[in-house]
């Protein structure tokens, strides 16, 4: 199987034939948080030669409540993610929400991403695709991954080609998310790298007391699933203690078990790119 080689700027490993890791607490929550996670998953990068980028979002605007945590401060928050970048020597990545956020976001990054739920608004697209950074395009729950190259050719079109999508599965129901592993090989015939967000795809949304449900022990099948189906990277959350994470707490991974599940993957990707 043939392997993609990411020219994000900073990122190492990225010839090693392993998959791209995109990986961090759901949301900035602490200087604490933030800094205990991206030093253990840098020493798992280098432990097994990942390709690594470090994701957290410096603002939570997608919140079912009005008593939700959204953030920190958007600078004190992007401040964070660039000393990552500096400190670790990793790229950093977060996500935008409206247009007037993209230039100010990509002085502080080096990846946007684009939420599942916006991955349609025009506007927001070419806004970011005018950084000239790299974009991250989630797949919309409600569509399906041939109709992810609208998007694709927004970017394009507006002279980035510097795009990555991610899929975190599809609404089943109301309150629940299955992932249709089709539409991995169905993307990547964009022309694109393919990422499989492997927390996302297993919330639990729409619950009854406004907090958003997960299914964490599905991790590892996930990952496997998408490792084995061709998947160019996989997008985890991750926090040192999730059950007192301020967002995602119930789909994230416990950082501890991290190395387990790389282990595991980094295995499979092997017996995957012998074929």
């Amino acid at each position: 199987m043939s392997n993609v080689v990411l020219n994000i700027p900073g990122l190492k490993f990225s010839e090693s034939g392993n998959f791209l890791l995109i990986a961090g607490p759901c949301v900035i929550e602490s200087e604490k948080v933030i800094f205990e996670t991206a030093d253990h998953l840098k020493m798992l990068s280098d432990k097994y030669q990942l390709p690594f980028v470090f994701k957290s979002s410096y603002r939570k605007a997608n919140r079912s409540r009005s008593d939700s945590f959204s953030g920190i401060g958007d600078i004190k928050a992007l401040k964070i993610l660039a000393e990552v970048r500096k400190r670790y020597s990793v790229p950093v990545i977060t996500d935008i929400h409206n247009p007037d956020e993209a230039e100010i976001a990509a002085g502080y990054v080096d990846i946007l991403q684009i939420p599942a739920f916006l991955c349609r608004q025009t506007d927001l697209l070419v806004a970011v695709a005018k950084t000239g950074k790299w974009v991250n395009i989630k797949k919309g729950q409600f569509l399906s991954g041939s109709s992810m190259r609208f998007a694709v050719e927004k970017v394009r079109e507006s002279g980035n080609s510097n795009i990555m999508l991610t899929d975190r599965g599809n609404m089943f129901g109301y309150q629940d998310i299955v992932v249709d592993f089709r539409n991995i090989p169905i993307m990547k015939n964009i022309g694109v790298p393919v990422i499989m967000d492997i927390t996302h795809s297993l919330q639990q949304p729409n619950q009854e007391d406004g907090v958003t449900g997960g299914r964490p022990e599905m991790i590892e099948t996930i990952g496997k699933a998408a490792i084995s189906v061709g998947a160019d990277g996989i997008f985890i959350e991750t926090h040192p203690n999730p059950a007192v994470a301020k967002s995602d707490g119930a789909n994230m991974l416990k950082l501890s078990e991290m190395d387990n599940l790389l282990k595991k993957l980094v295995a499979l990707r092997k017996t995957i790119n012998s074929f």
